[in-house]
């Protein structure tokens, strides 16, 4: 390269700029979304098992303990199991019956999973901008030869 020490060591500090601030929170922000479609798949897919397990004891009323919060639990009686409250997103809760449950948690899970693929494949993206960049950068530094892949 042509380039004086100066405008070169100027050139690794934007590089590394780039990866550490824009790079790298990208990758961190992609995968914190990732991982909270995972966690709502894992939700839904337990609510999916307790419909399951509630059709297969056939107990009406059916009573359980509620969790009110910091280990705090009370008893409770519900009177009728045929419908369920699920939350179909944005702050909205659907009353439906436990199939029409089964069913919508079927597409959901299902359209979570496309949303996991997506974002596992724009990790995956940033992980390689990032290993090219750094591979760029040790080139600029005389670490790796130039033209090695």
């Amino acid at each position: 390269m042509a380039d004086d020490p100066k405008t070169l060591s100027q050139k690794v500090q934007q590089y590394e700029k780039f990866v550490n601030e824009v790079l790298k929170s990208k990758l961190k922000s992609c995968l914190a979304a990732r991982e909270n479609y995972v966690s709502e798949i894992q939700e839904y897919l337990q609510l999916l098992k307790t419909i399951k397990n509630l059709d297969e004891l056939d107990v009406n009323p059916l009573k359980t303990k509620v969790d009110l919060g910091c280990g705090f639990f009370v008893q409770a009686e519900v009177p009728d199991i045929s419908t369920i409250l699920v939350s179909v997103g944005f702050g909205f809760f659907l009353e439906l019956t436990r199939s029409e449950t089964c069913d919508f948690i079927t597409k959901k899970v299902e359209q979570l999973g496309e949303r996991v693929k997506v974002l596992e494949e724009e990790a995956s993206h940033i992980n390689t901008d990032i290993k090219m960049m750094l591979n760029t950068l040790g080139q600029l530094q005389g670490v790796m030869p130039t033209g090695s892949g």
